[in-house]
């Protein structure tokens, strides 16, 4: 596959492409998709040099334009990682098509018949970032649930992704697929993108997948619907009832365990008495693992090298081994920042009070909350819907991580025998 020009490329083709193959991809059995998922999976594994190579000019590309740690992770390859998409592609493979789904039926008085019925959106435009699995995860859940999808990826993979797509064509072309159900915008020129923000006459709905300056980019600036994905500002509240153990270990989690993720935690709030029975176990934790503290003043009178947070620290996703640390009176406290700073993505209580747990849940507004657990099982696979395509943190259609159906719409099927009205 050639990289494009800003001359050469015609984003509006390969949509209309996109909507034909749909076509015939809305008419497959759950088995023909089931059976060229699994041939994808045998090829992304037996080309992985390929793959590796092609990773290799985007690294060194990001090291000549000092990427920032985080980053480089998100974009670097492994092959391990390449296997991982397979079995990603495997593991929608076990799961259940949701296309052709009655989901509700019934007879009117006069006799007429009605089915809801679950279909496929059509086509999908994913817009995204340094994320080469997103090429992967975004095409397997489209093609399973029987959508045609054009890829925008960020320019700091442009080696990578391509490279991905003319294996997954390679695969396509052994199945019943199309291979223009899968279309990659081959260009690092905005004009391209800014293309497919305008196709509402060939792409039903955008999905971004990155930074907020990308997502806001997108919802601002699209004709077409956007099923919003959104920025990982997470909260870890740690309640006045909260046991030590538990909340030391989900917040090290949370924070740690990948922090460039979106569902890693940004911010922890701390009750005020909590924190002072407890400000030296909290401090000793985060001193082992790495990890920097953006704090109030209460927090830079208790903690030694805590640095004073700014207004933006609040709402700032570090993606990093930073975090921010507000200390609260109360619960109520807790919640009006999180309404204020939070993204709607994950937000946490650790408590063993069961009526502030109640009340942390009845009024965060969130697509996902825990008790007593960490923000990172945030995933679509996690929560067992294999891949995920996003996280949405709106409200209409889909909330919280898009697996299968969240890439349907329904229709309505009437019967009936001569009924007029």
């Amino acid at each position: 596959m050639t990289l494009l020009t800003s001359n050469e490329i015609n984003v509006e083709s390969q949509a209309i492409q996109a909507k034909k193959a749909a076509k015939i991809l809305s008419a497959l059995t759950t088995e023909e998709k089931n059976e060229a998922l699994t041939i994808l999976a045998d090829k992304l594994e037996a080309e992985y040099k390929t793959i590796l190579k092609a990773n290799e000019l985007d690294l060194a590309n990001g090291r000549e334009q000092n990427f920032e740690e985080a980053f480089m992770d998100r974009l670097s390859l492994t092959k391990e990682r390449i296997y991982d998409f397979s079995k990603g592609l495997r593991e929608v493979v076990e799961l259940e098509d949701p296309t052709g789904d009655v989901l509700s039926n019934w007879t009117l008085e006069n006799g007429l018949k009605v089915e809801q019925v679950r279909v496929p959106l059509g086509v999908i435009g994913m817009i995204y970032e340094a994320r080469p699995n997103v090429t992967v995860d975004a095409t397997g859940l489209a093609l399973k649930s029987g959508n045609a999808i054009v890829l925008k990826g960020g320019s700091s993979a442009i080696n990578t992704n391509k490279v991905i797509v003319d294996v997954i064509h390679q695969g396509l072309e052994e199945t019943k697929i199309p291979k223009d159900a899968v279309q990659f915008i081959a260009s690092t020129d905005r004009a391209a993108t800014k293309q497919l923000f305008t196709l509402k006459e060939h792409i039903d709905v955008l999905i971004p997948r990155g930074g907020g300056a990308l997502i806001n980019a997108v919802v601002n600036n699209a004709t077409v619907p956007v099923l919003e994905t959104g920025v990982g500002n997470c909260h870890i509240y740690i309640d006045r009832a909260a046991d030590v153990n538990k909340a030391l270990s989900i917040l090290i989690n949370a924070k740690t365990d990948r922090p460039a993720v979106c569902n890693a935690a940004e911010t922890v709030i701390v009750h005020e008495d909590w924190f002072e029975s407890n400000v030296a176990a909290l401090l000793s934790t985060l001193n082992d693992h790495g990890v920097s503290i953006r704090g109030d003043k209460r927090v830079l009178d208790e903690i030694p090298g805590a640095t004073l947070a700014e207004e933006k620290d609040w709402a700032e996703e570090f993606l990093g081994l930073t975090i921010a640390m507000k200390i609260v009176k109360n619960i109520d406290e807790a919640i009006e920042h999180i309404d204020q700073y939070g993204t709607k993505h994950s937000e946490a209580i650790i408590t063993e009070d069961k009526v502030a747990a109640s009340t942390f849940m009845k009024h965060v507004d969130a697509a996902a909350l825990y008790h007593n657990a960490s923000t990172r099982f945030t995933d679509g696979g996690a929560l067992g819907f294999g891949a995920e395509i996003g996280i949405s943190t709106q409200k209409l259609h889909a909330r919280g991580p898009m697996g299968l159906p969240a890439l349907t719409t329904c229709k309505y099927l009437m019967t009936g025998d001569g009924h007029i009205r």
